[in-house]
């Protein structure tokens, strides 16, 4: 099963153009996709199509990975960006269900370390990224140092990058620049790179972050600092918007996925993880003539045993 074109053409951001989070919906797309209203009710059977298309996405991401590591040609980059609470943990939970977890890896980066900070912003996410027949998914990564920094300026007063007048127009254009050719880099280098950032409305994270409080069993999920950071709600956007508009290009294009529904979300995001691995070509490796004289000798041996 594939997404359809439709679908995937709208969330993805065209390189060189806005990414327009403001005219994007929390919600939903526009495309035709879980179908029309029935009796049941619109959330009852939208739902239900909905998992029932994840389910078989799970099904084709796990033959897809038995592929790319038997292929071992490619490598698969998953990057994941949102607001707080607007379901990376889940959506990795259920979409990666399927994978065997000794060809993927998932990657948290929070705040930088002493020794990260000496460095590159770029560098600490270069060391975890996948080998070759691999797949690695990176919950929050490099995009923090544009997007955290931007609302926080005073973080970057460590970083050696930071000119001398504090950060300019000029700063976060040569960041983008870095991130473009980082990923151009790796594109050549045949590591394929979906980027995808869920798209959550305030009044859902508002709901959610009342779902932690309320149930004890989900207290842990909360932070103070989330509800400190929700006050720069509209800074993030803005922030979010100028990243992706300065970074979504032909060989790592953005993808903005209505994340108010996760059921919706983690379909959506199945569908795009799919639809990269299948656009590489890969093919199960040929094996050579005299393998398989062997292979047949090895099979007559096996049924001969008494």
């Amino acid at each position: 099963m594939k997404l359809n074109k439709e679908v995937l053409g709208e969330m993805r951001v065209k390189p060189g153009g806005p990414a327009g989070l403001d005219g994007r919906s929390t919600k939903h797309v526009a495309a035709d996709w879980l179908g029309p209203e029935n009796k049941d009710g619109h959330d009852k059977h939208h739902k239900k199509v909905a998992e029932e298309d994840l389910r078989e996405f799970v099904d084709e991401l796990a033959a897809a990975q038995e592929l790319l590591w038997a292929d071992g040609t490619h490598a698969l980059l998953i990057v994941l960006q949102a607001m707080d609470a607007a379901g990376k943990d889940g959506t990795i939970k259920h979409v990666m269900s399927g994978v065997n977890p000794q060809g993927c890896r998932v990657e948290s980066f929070k705040q930088p370390s002493a020794e990260e900070l000496s460095h590159d912003f770029l560098w600490r996410c270069s060391k975890a990224l996948p080998e070759l027949g691999a797949i690695s998914i990176f919950n929050r990564s490099y995009y923090e140092d544009v997007l955290v920094t931007r609302v926080h300026p005073d973080l970057l007063d460590k970083s050696h990058d930071m000119p001398s007048g504090g950060p300019n127009e000029k700063f976060w254009k040569d960041r983008y620049g870095d991130i473009n050719a980082f990923e151009h880099h790796l594109h050549r280098s045949k590591t394929r790179i979906v980027k995808v950032f869920l798209h959550v409305s305030k009044e859902e994270q508002k709901k959610r972050f009342l779902s932690r409080l309320e149930d004890p069993a989900k207290n842990w999920k909360f932070s103070v600092a989330d509800l400190a950071e929700r006050q720069h709600w509209d800074e993030y956007q803005g922030a979010y918007e100028e990243a992706l508009s300065a970074t979504s290009t032909a060989w790592a294009p953005w993808y903005v996925v209505p994340a108010d529904h996760k059921y919706a979300l983690r379909a959506l995001v199945g569908g795009i993880v799919v639809d990269a691995i299948d656009q590489m070509g890969l093919k199960p490796p040929e094996v050579p003539a005299d393998s398989l004289t062997a292979l047949g000798k090895a099979k007559d041996e096996l049924l001969a045993e008494k």
